[in-house]
């Protein structure tokens, strides 16, 4: 009876840490989201277009320097061409 519940114990054990380990995994193949996924969570009208009202974080705050044409929107061409946020440097 030991060994069974070692047995199980031992295997629960075993799956949990190869379920952490994928979630690591595919948080660190993730990396930034694409422009279409921007879209996707920000533009909440659907409208093919995010304004300011609809921007967060880093976007929010770039906002004036991303909408070249000054017309109150990022369009996915004004994104594209939007300089890319600088990250931190990966320590080993």
């Amino acid at each position: 009876m030991k060994k069974l519940i070692l047995s199980i114990g031992f295997v629960v054990l075993a799956s949990s840490t190869v379920i952490s380990q994928e979630r690591n995994d595919d948080a660190k193949k993730q990396g930034p989201p694409s422009l279409e996924q921007i879209f996707k969570d920000l533009d909440k009208d659907e409208d093919g277009k995010i304004s300011l009202k609809e921007a967060k974080g880093p976007l929010k705050n770039d906002f004036k320097k991303i909408d070249t044409n000054k017309d109150g929107f990022l369009s996915k061409e004004e994104m594209k061409k939007a300089p890319k946020p600088q990250r931190p440097e990966k320590r080993n």
